[in-house]
């Protein structure tokens, strides 16, 4: 459980003044009243908030992945503290946070649910206190450039969703057995002829992620992966994961030493022959491209999304680690300010339809609702998810702290 002397006042009062100051005082307490209420207002509107007189803070320590920077928007920061909760985050990967010690956290937030059931599955065979919260969720997809999207499309992988605006896409539906084909027969975009969109790269075609180890992305991308080479169908059985997990095994690890943060690669000036598909989630996309919008007052048409025909939607879960947490967690699910913050980074809200809407106001296309000729992938158990990541690479136990 966390710390409660980390519950603090926000303003402290002072003692007493000694009987000779007084009547000076009583002389400079209009005045200085004055001074501090214009300054101290003037200080705490900078910050971007504003507290009540002695309004006491919470703070509350939370390690997470890719969500960090949720946490780091100055409109979700000031809506925290105007219900006095200040959050300090410690960032690294998912299956990191997940296989890590969490002595002295209240709170974890890992991207999905592999990562997360893997902590509460931990948590409770040790009976330590766990709350799982569901505050929004995001969909898997392969960030790429609009040449590469492009040479998918004529090698028959791709092809551009309609209905998301006008002008050259931003979305595009990927076939994931016919992309994976292209990977397993060695195929390289030279050989795809690439060089007819003005590129040439001689790599093979494949899907960079983040280290299986650390990354929930990673092993929700082996779960997608093992769900399309299984017949569109989750392996339930620890034989069929082995069979599962040889096959696949060459569609990640020949992908070479991954980033730590892709996305934030991916979106900055670089050589686009290096990681030129990257696995991340949606809301990342969305919400640089309305940052990108607000900067150029147009989107970044250079950068687009392949989203896989088997799609597989993660859904974060908040897991409080003490009821100190439970606070924030109720906050992130149920206030209005903070679901409203959450559509504009780019998250589905659960139990509303307010995305698409918002992408428009904010002038970023929208995606086009999930069609019929797609299918929902599902993850596997997390016993099975576990043998097969073991199978790809052999990653350290969780924490049993």
């Amino acid at each position: 459980m966390g710390d409660p002397a980390r519950t603090e006042p926000a303003l402290t009062v002072a003692r007493e003044p000694h009987p000779f100051r007084q009547r000076a005082l009583r002389v400079l307490t209009p005045a200085l009243a004055l001074l501090l209420t214009v300054s101290g207002t003037a200080v705490l509107a900078t910050a971007g908030h504003l507290l009540l007189p002695f309004q006491r803070l919470t703070t509350l320590e939370g390690r997470l992945a890719s969500k960090a920077g949720f946490f780091e928007d100055e409109q979700v920061t000031r809506i925290l503290l105007e219900h006095g909760i200040r959050v300090r985050t410690v960032s690294s990967g998912s299956r990191e946070v997940a296989t890590g010690s969490l002595d002295g956290y209240d709170f974890v937030f890992p991207s999905g649910e592999p990562a997360g059931d893997l902590i509460s599955s931990t948590r409770q065979k040790q009976h330590r206190y766990t709350n799982i919260y569901r505050p929004f969720d995001s969909p898997l997809v392969l960030a790429t450039y609009r040449e590469y999207a492009e040479t998918l499309r004529d090698a028959g992988a791709a092809r551009p969703q309609t209905g998301s605006g006008t002008g050259e896409p931003l979305y595009y539906s990927l076939d994931m057995n016919r992309f994976l084909a292209l990977t397993e027969h060695n195929r390289r975009w030279n050989d795809l002829g690439i060089g007819r969109h003005g590129l040439s790269n001689g790599n093979v075609v494949l899907a960079q992620t983040s280290d299986i180890c650390e990354s929930n992305s990673a092993g929700t991308y082996l779960g997608l992966v093992a769900f399309t080479r299984n017949g569109n169908d989750v392996p339930t059985d620890l034989r069929r994961a082995d069979e599962i997990a040889a096959k696949v095994k060459p569609l990640l690890i020949r992908q070479g030493s991954p980033g730590a943060d892709l996305f934030k690669y991916y979106a900055s000036p670089n050589d686009h022959r290096l990681d030129p598909v990257v696995v991340v989630y949606e809301h990342q996309f969305l919400a640089y491209q309305a940052g990108y919008r607000t900067r150029h007052r147009t989107v970044d048409t250079e950068r687009v999304l392949l989203y896989p025909t088997t799609r597989m939607l993660t859904q974060p879960q908040f897991i409080a680690l003490d009821r100190r947490a439970d606070r924030l967690g109720e906050l992130l699910e149920h206030n209005p300010e903070l679901q409203r913050r959450a559509t504009e980074l780019g998250y589905h809200v659960l139990g509303a339809d307010a995305l698409t809407g918002r992408l428009r106001q904010q002038g970023v296309p929208a995606p086009p609702a999930a069609g019929g000729d797609e299918t929902a992938a599902r993850m596997p158990e997390l016993e099975i998810l576990e043998r097969m990541i073991a199978a790809v690479k052999n990653c350290p136990a969780p924490a049993t702290n």
